[in-house]
């Protein structure tokens, strides 16, 4: 029996012993994981992580300090530029590593090699979108250019001496999770992170989705659904603003009809909700005399978070805010002079081009009567616990062939659709971050923008001068009305972007006459503007919400600004609530539903927290939304849906419109039904929310559920739920469910700036540190850090956590 009992112990051991250091899918092995020598016990930090450091290497020509204070925040003293390089790249390694690693993956297409065969697609759509391929056209520019050279090899020499200090069990967790290793960095990868950035911010466009509509609903139906311009937008540029210049021709061509779209489903494109808010107060309007600006980037709620706070000083450079791992410089932030913030500008720099080729080889496609050859690019995925996946790419001189034969198109072996996009252009971006940090004036600041491309951005700009300016920034396309709102045709050169709005001619303003400049994703300009532009996703509400309270204002102090990037009142709610409250029959309620719409009826319009009325109107309005684009969804293809603002109109000023006839219940003929209809559905929906959370009322964080999720969503215990904050999409404080202020910050411009800002998560990458999600708390009241860009020696009689010396190497 003895024997018999050592046999089974002895199984047992064998077993353990092979499942622990075996994968199963997915799953890494998890005697690795498990192992207290090299597992994930090694990644909880103690005291003893902060420890003064010293290191050597051979890249540096002087002594750097890295003070990091009690919030994690580094400011890096050097005493060249360098230096300063390569000191952001090696602490932004060890602070956020695996996240620098796995964004760039995904730009690249390179998560199939982590993942497994889940992420083929996922990685052939990146790469079809010809992520690299611009990546590549960027570094040569940036290779080209002696100041970007030197600064990313100094950046990338930083990165990798973190990397050469690591250990296995010193990995940030999600390599231990995945079983991967870090790899060396390349300049190539800061340039993929650009564009990985672009793709984020302007990766979206609707030219095949408006093709299929007024394919299936005509051209007459579409220009009503979806006009280009409202007539009340409040645009970024005021109207005061005068054009001063003669507009650079462009030649509308004779043309038939737009070619028809065979495709079924367009991929999936980035959130229409990453925009922003930003905006300048002249010191005229100010308590102190001095400019104010803010801003705040909605992005999605990701941990590790999106932004890095760091401070940057050598005897010419003192700027602290804003950075992105991944990227050098700080990107949104202050200097001792001036403070710069974006938001998106949302243009359309994709257009899209129907190619017909030769034949099914695909090695020649028409254009002008004759045959041009294309590119072939072999895309090698490698794919975890699978074989390397071999996809065919073909270039034309429009872009990247996206959909095709092989991927999403139903038009045969002789049909391609190729992406034109801004961001596959050489361009020189780094170049104005690199001078916005060294910025004293509004000069510095627009030759700083005259190296930016792209993603095209709205840059407000303050100074400690007086001035406040705002630059609608990026390279457009110069292009007659209607060109890439459809599909066009890839065979005929009068469809090619000819030439570029000369960037003079850009949107922008200085010292208005309103004493403020704003912007918030809208239009960026009234119709006196002297060019075409079009894009589908211009916000309605939270613009003139600002501009509204900006006009109010006097006497504004730093703390009002805080309060504004904060603001819940639902302009939305507030323009569109009464009209379907009036459309309600209130004879037909149940008392239930009775009950429900008295909480609305009483409600002030603000998404606070405990608004009961929030989360009615939000539901409510959704399944209007979800009614009224029925039809659409059920049309067999891909279409674009009238947007909110066009919603709100047509209930007020078109409620028999047949937008609002469901093709699937006949009965329904108009909006008040819709509306009826919806609200019955929306009673039911927060009921069974009650049910399912025991009972509990539907206030409204706790109905929207804010998340603040890790870039691997199957990552629970990483994640951090029901965060307690109001707003919501198109609301000042735009935070919905996983959509959000990214990063909040206000500054006062004056003898020296007085700085403010916040972000919701961390400085470390480390789910085991306390300083993953520590700033969340203060996020979500609206409390801010005190930003400081003290000279060295006074940083270091403030509260410093740690120091790292990095010296040169001796001999």
């Amino acid at each position: 029996m003895r024997a018999l009992g050592f046999f089974f112990s002895l199984l047992l051991t064998l077993a353990l012993t092979i499942a622990l250091e075996t994968p199963f899918g997915s799953v890494p092995p998890l005697g690795k994981f498990l192992s207290p020598n090299h597992g994930f016990w090694q990644n909880a930090e103690t005291d003893s992580a902060f420890d003064y450091i010293e290191l050597n290497h051979a890249y540096l020509q002087d002594e750097v300090e890295i003070l990091i204070d009690e919030n994690l925040v580094p400011h890096i003293y050097a005493q060249n530029d360098m230096d300063l390089y390569f000191a952001q790249g090696y602490i932004m390694a060890k602070h956020r590593l695996w996240q620098m690693d796995f964004q760039v993956r995904a730009a690249a297409g390179r998560i199939a090699e982590i993942i497994g065969p889940d992420a083929i697609e996922f990685d052939r759509l990146q790469r079809r979108k010809g992520m690299t391929f611009g990546a590549e056209n960027g570094l040569r520019a940036f290779t080209n250019d002696p100041i970007i050279n030197k600064l990313l090899d100094s950046y990338t020499a930083g990165i990798n001496h973190y990397i050469e200090q690591l250990k296995e069990r010193d990995y940030p967790i999600e390599y231990k999770l995945l079983s991967y290793s870090p790899e060396k960095w390349e300049p190539l990868k800061s340039a993929l992170f650009l564009k990985y950035m672009a793709d984020m911010l302007a990766g979206g466009d609707s030219d095949l989705e408006n093709t299929n509509f007024v394919e299936l609903f005509g051209k007459e139906r579409y220009a009503f659904l979806f006009p280009n311009r409202f007539s009340d937008p409040d645009p970024v540029i005021p109207s005061e603003k005068v054009w001063d210049f003669e507009p650079a021709p462009v030649e509308k061509p004779v043309q038939g009809n737009y070619p028809w779209a065979n495709i079924g489903e367009t991929y999936e494109k980035p959130n229409p909700l990453n925009g922003s808010n930003n905006w300048a107060v002249a010191g005229s309007k100010t308590a102190s005399g001095k400019p104010i600006l803010a801003g705040d980037p909605h992005l999605s709620l990701n941990l590790p978070s999106i932004w890095y706070l760091m401070h940057l000083n050598t005897p010419d450079v003192n700027v602290m805010g804003a950075a992105l791992p991944g990227s050098p410089n700080i990107i949104i932030g202050f200097t001792n002079e001036v403070a710069w913030s974006v938001t998106n500008a949302t243009r359309d720099v994709r257009d899209w081009y129907k190619i017909t080729f030769r034949d099914a080889e695909k090695k020649e496609y028409l254009y002008d009567g004759n045959w041009l050859k294309t590119q072939l690019r072999q895309e090698e995925i490698e794919v975890k616990g699978g074989e390397t996946f071999i996809d065919s790419v073909y270039y034309t001189h429009h872009g990247p062939v996206v959909y095709d034969a092989s991927f999403n198109s139903n038009g045969g072996e002789l049909e391609g659709y190729a992406l034109r996009w801004i961001a596959h252009e050489p361009s020189k971006e780094v170049l104005t971050f690199y001078y916005l940090n060294r910025a004293k004036n509004y000069e510095d600041y627009v030759k700083a923008l005259s190296y930016y491309v792209s993603p095209a951005q709205n840059f407000a700009f303050a100074s400690n001068q007086g001035d406040i300016a705002l630059w609608v920034q990026g390279k457009f396309p110069l292009k007659w009305e209607e060109q890439g709102e459809f599909l066009m045709d890839g065979s005929k050169s009068a469809y090619e972007w000819k030439d570029y709005i000369p960037q003079p001619h850009n949107p922008h303003i200085v010292n208005p006459e309103r004493a403020f400049i704003s912007s918030a994703n809208q239009q960026p300009h009234d119709l006196s503007y002297p060019y075409w532009g079009y894009d589908h996703t211009y916000e309605a509400w939270r613009n003139r919400r600002i501009n509204e309270r900006l006009n109010a204002m006097d006497n504004i102090t730093i703390g009002q600004m805080m309060s504004l990037q904060s603001d819940n009142y639902n302009l939305k709610a507030a323009e569109t609530l009464p009209i379907m409250i009036e459309m309600l029959d209130r004879s037909s309620l149940t008392e239930l539903q009775s009950s429900t719409l008295k909480d609305v009826l009483t409600w002030d319009y603000f998404n606070e927290v405990g608004a009961k009325g929030a989360s009615i109107w939000e539901i409510w309005w959704e399944k209007v939304r979800v009614l009224t684009n029925t039809k659409y969804r059920n049309a067999g293809k891909t279409l674009r849906m009238p947007g909110e603002y066009r919603l709100q109109q047509l209930l007020k000023s078109h409620p028999n419109d047949p937008h609002f006839d469901l093709e699937d219940t006949p009965e329904v003929e108009i909006a008040r039904d819709i509306v009826r209809m919806a609200f019955t559905m929306a009673v039911d929906s927060l009921e069974k929310w009650k049910a399912a959370h025991e009972d509990n009322e539907y206030f409204w964080a706790d109905f929207k559920n804010t998340t603040i999720q890790h870039l691997l969503p199957p990552l629970q215990p990483f994640h951090v739920p029901g965060v307690q904050i109001g707003g919501n999409r198109n609301i000042v404080n735009a935070t919905s469910g996983r959509h959000g202020a990214s990063w909040r910050m206000v500054v006062e411009l004056g003898d020296k700036p007085i700085a403010f800002g916040i972000y919701p998560g961390g400085q470390s990458g480390n789910p085991g540190s306390a300083f993953y999600t520590n700033m969340i708390e203060n996020w979500a009241k609206g409390q801010y850090l005190e930003l400081h860009a003290h000279q060295q020696e006074d940083a270091r009689k403030g509260n410093i956590k740690q120091t790292i010396t990095l010296k040169p190497n001796e001999n």
